[in-house]
């Protein structure tokens, strides 16, 4: 990698979300750059990409952990979303766009093939890299995701919102939105949210980091986007792939099945006790399905 196209902050970052230090960089990938947290340089390599007003905070517990386990484990902001670039527009926001960030920072990162997990939005775009190149995938993991519109939403409401957060502002849109029930709000998250302080705050925090260029073009993608079922299917050769969902996550319950279905050789875990993020919500469960997973892939 050139000393051009990645700048080291030189810092370990400690988050007040869980006061571990993690070593981040900004990667410059085309006309954005991305900060991402890392560990384990070296190792069998493995991209986790968060979802929809996530960030790579969603992972960065984690990462020591997996570099334990022999891995380069990389936890990225998308564009728009946390400390990475935010351009304006609509027009600079997809899911393929998304999708194009992550694999030229895979080849800034000098991977050559590599294991890629995506969750919720991270995970439609995982899935646009897999079907594309799947050979390139040691393995594949969709969490708590779907494979075409997601259910629950309703369009016309979406369209507001994403206007909503351009016209007032991310803010103003937090605001509107606490007053309301998320469609992914499960008894897993408020149990979560009493038990550990700070968490609502912590999701409070990336919601307002993201853009609201963002935040439009991609509810809107989200929700009337096509079906990926049928490439998921034709992937050839398909990698080992895990479907990974929360027993709550009501949303994705269905589609989750559906993906395990029609990928070959897919494997479907649900984790109990869990709902849209079961890495928070039951750590341990999830934390057990994805390194038997890992466990068992070839280099």
């Amino acid at each position: 990698m050139s000393d051009d196209a990645s700048r080291t902050k030189g810092m370990a970052r400690r988050y007040p979300w869980h006061d571990l230090a993690v070593d981040t960089r900004t990667v410059d990938v085309g006309e954005v750059s991305l900060e991402v947290a890392e560990a384990g340089r070296g190792g069998r390599p493995l991209l986790l990409l968060h979802g929809f007003t996530g960030a790579k905070e969603d992972f960065t517990e984690w990462l020591d952990r997996l570099a334990d386990l022999g891995w380069h484990a990389v936890a990225p902001d998308h564009r728009g979303h946390g400390a990475s670039s935010k351009p304006e527009g609509t027009d600079n926001y997809s899911l393929a766009i998304l999708a194009e960030d992550s694999k030229a920072l895979v080849g800034e990162l000098g991977w050559d093939r590599y294991v890629l997990l995506g969750h919720s939005m991270g995970g439609f775009v995982a899935q646009l890299i897999a079907t594309a190149d799947p050979a390139r995938l040691m393995g594949l993991i969709l969490m708590d995701t779907g494979h075409g519109p997601i259910q629950g939403v309703n369009a016309e409401e979406a369209m507001l919102a994403g206007q909503i957060a351009i016209d007032a502002g991310i803010d103003e849109l937090a605001r509107i939105l606490a007053e309301r029930e998320s469609p992914l709000e499960t008894a897993a998250n408020r149990r979560l949210v009493e038990e550990r302080p700070g968490y609502a705050e912590f999701g409070d925090r990336k919601f307002r980091a993201t853009s609201p260029y963002l935040y439009a073009a991609l509810l809107s993608e989200l929700v009337t986007g096509p079906d990926a079922l049928d490439r998921l299917g034709a992937m050839h050769p398909a990698p080992p792939t895990l479907v990974l969902v929360g027993d709550q996550d009501t949303p994705f319950l269905g589609s989750s099945r559906r993906m395990a279905e029609a990928i070959p050789g897919a494997t479907l875990a649900i984790v109990p006790d869990a709902g849209h993020s079961p890495q928070f919500e039951n750590p341990d469960g999830w934390w057990e399905a994805m390194t038997k997973f890992l466990a068992g892939l070839a280099d």
